[in-house]
């Protein structure tokens, strides 16, 4: 299992903006070049975070701004605007264990729980975290 880039490309893009928005305004291809990916991925990506709430965007050269203070965007935030997950489940599990086998007939009763706990654990760890955060630590390597 892997998480998609659209998390941490948006977690890029949103911590660009709240370092360099008073700096310069701020634009589709500029944050491009900041992620080094395509500007299409980059607009992408900005209408599900402004569908999240998450920034403004004003076309033409009005710039993109962020529409929360970086305190209020938990990385959990971020990951739900961003990542699509089938029924709300980290884990997909595979459709047709074999119910003749032992062992098939019964993994989703041995391993669901356990799926369960580790998802649990991760949306609260990302719970705890913020954009200022992860702004705070960018700040001592910039």
């Amino acid at each position: 299992m892997q998480v998609s880039s659209r998390f941490t490309i948006a977690l890029h893009m949103l911590t660009a903006l709240a370092v360099f928005q008073d700096q310069m305004t701020m634009s589709s291809s500029i944050l491009a070049s900041s992620v080094n990916v395509n500007p299409v991925e980059i607009r992408r990506i900005m209408l599900q975070l402004s569908d999240a709430g998450f920034i403004n965007v004003k076309k033409g050269r009005g710039g993109i701004t962020l529409a929360k203070a970086p305190e209020e965007i938990t990385l959990l935030d971020v990951f739900n605007a961003v990542e699509a997950l089938e029924n709300g489940e980290l884990f997909h599990f595979h459709e047709k264990p074999n119910p003749e086998c032992p062992v098939g007939r019964n993994i989703h009763s041995m391993l669901d729980p356990k799926l369960k706990e580790i998802q649990n654990s991760m949306e609260e760890t990302m719970q705890r975290y913020t954009l200022a955060d992860v702004v705070a630590s960018s700040e001592n390597q910039l």
